[in-house]
């Protein structure tokens, strides 16, 4: 039965939304400014390790949000979107108040909408499409906040709803590798009705997600709430499971796989190749950011050990680098400095990341890269000297190229490094499989269907580009899993 408290509450959520489109009619929609997502203050987030940053948004900002959408004929934010979600439509889902429905429009293309409503580059993708962007020249709407607020709203209203699935067709598939891509992979497969196993090596699933990810990004339990509903949709896991270890290829296929997605990312570290970078105290984004993520290191009640420094330097521009900075931060360094040997401009990282750093007290260096390590007598990094750069011309990746300027360099006072310049693809798969064909990085060539040179073999993610976001693997495993399904159905 409803409460008076609860019909009142509605009544007025009711007046408010007719309120509201009463003023927005036409062009009033454009004057609304863009929601500013609440955060918690930054001299109380750098104590804790798992406190979220962002608080997501309230229905009145939400909806206020929503509003601004305008609803266009031709939705080019579609277009921006590698899992192509139908954006208008959740939107006015939100608008017009109906969350539940907006968190299920999101799932019918999306595997994980509260972990992209959190990490995904929204500003270079459908919001970069956004109408007001491309139009107006104005803010774009906040797809990826609306997008974390539909998500949220449905979890934490505890009516959780599980996407249909096609009747069961017998076929079983596997996916290797438990990270964005697999997972994206494994909730289209299950909904065309295929028996779907996910193997993933560590013992926990989740992949990159996991162990790459801070939980003042993305919270574990946003992880594993993802995770509990492709369990609910019939996705079967296989956690301390390696392919090519554990069991063969051939000894799946003995088992009645008929096809497997390759996921296993690109989970390889590389250093720079500088003299003393293998002191003690200088050690790869990868290792340090699984110890803390996956294996509890921030926590006393866990044994697993990290290395922690006053004067803490990461090498590098990216989301892992301001993933490690602000790690640190909040293990207690006294001094965090981000050294990039471009400028401001070209750092890849998020815009949103960058500024959370900053609020959080980070130090940016850049135009500036390393080029000797020294060490104290027990063999522990003191001293890092750096090269300071300008830019010359763009390089293959279209940015200026860092040349170093002669004469320039400067030691600093370091006790712990953190090489955060990319990674390599995982080379197990491909060196158990002597007929994949592999690329002189050492990733998986496959054609646009993500099909590779064994056709029973697709892939897709870090493996495949070498380094890509959540939301650009997730798209490779959608259309591997077309591509699959097309392929089993000959």
């Amino acid at each position: 039965m409803t409460t008076l408290a609860e019909y009142l509450k509605e009544r007025r959520d009711q007046e408010w939304r007719a309120e509201l489109r009463k003023k927005l009619k036409g062009k009033e929609r454009t004057n609304i400014p863009r929601v500013k997502m609440p955060e918690v203050d930054p001299n109380e987030r750098v104590k804790f390790q798992n406190v979220e940053v962002n608080l997501g948004l309230s229905i009145e900002q939400a909806q206020r949000e929503a509003s601004r959408c305008m609803d266009c004929v031709n939705p080019t934010c579609i277009e921006g979107c590698p899992v192509q979600i139908n954006i208008p439509e959740f939107v006015k889902n939100i608008e017009r108040g109906e969350y539940g429905q907006a968190a299920s429009n999101l799932k019918l293309t999306s595997a994980l909408p509260a972990v992209c409503g959190r990490v995904c580059p929204q500003e270079k993708q459908c919001e970069e499409q956004c109408f007001y962007t491309l139009k107006l020249k104005k803010e774009p709407v906040a797809i990826g906040y609306l997008e974390r607020f539909a998500a949220d709203w449905e979890r934490e209203s505890g009516s959780v709803s599980v996407p249909e699935c096609a009747t069961k067709n017998g076929i079983k598939v596997a996916a290797i590798g438990s990270g964005p891509s697999s997972l994206s992979f494994a909730g289209d497969m299950i909904k065309l009705g295929y028996d779907v196993t996910v193997f993933e090596a560590l013992h926990e699933i989740g992949g990159v997600l996991k162990y790459g990810i801070p939980e003042f990004r993305l919270p574990n339990a946003t992880v594993d709430e993802e995770l509990e509903n492709l369990k609910q949709m019939g996705v079967k896991f296989e956690t301390n499971f390696i392919v090519g270890r554990t069991a063969s290829f051939d000894d799946l296929e003995k088992e009645g796989y008929k096809g497997f997605f390759v996921g296993s990312g690109a989970g390889l570290p590389r250093f720079m190749n500088i003299p003393g970078e293998n002191y003690n105290g200088i050690l790869s984004s990868n290792e340090y950011l699984t110890r803390v993520n996956l294996m509890g290191a921030a926590d006393d009640k866990f044994d697993t050990p990290v290395l922690r420094g006053k004067n803490v330097a990461v090498i590098g521009g990216g989301n892992t680098a301001m993933d490690s900075v602000r790690t640190a931060k909040r293990l207690g360094a006294e001094r965090s400095i981000i050294v990039y040997r471009r400028s401001r401009v070209e750092m890849p990282a998020r815009v949103e990341e960058v500024k959370h750093a900053e609020e959080e007290g980070i130090e940016f260096m850049n135009l500036a890269n390393p080029v000797e390590y020294f060490a104290d007598e027990n063999g522990r990094v003191n001293r890092m000297r750096v090269q300071y750069m300008e830019l010359g011309e763009p390089d293959a990746s279209g940015r200026r190229r860092p040349v170093p300027i002669e004469g320039s360099e400067k030691d600093i006072d370091v006790d712990l490094v953190i090489v955060a310049v990319g990674v390599s693809p995982n080379p197990l798969i491909p060196a158990c499989l002597p007929d994949l064909k592999v690329s002189r990085w050492g990733t998986i060539e496959v054609g646009d269907n993500m099909q590779s040179s064994i056709p029973v073999i697709f892939a897709g993610g870090d493996i495949v580009r070498g380094g890509a976001t959540v939301i650009l693997a997730m798209g490779d495993g959608r259309n591997a899993a077309q591509s699959m399904h097309e392929y089993l159905s000959k």
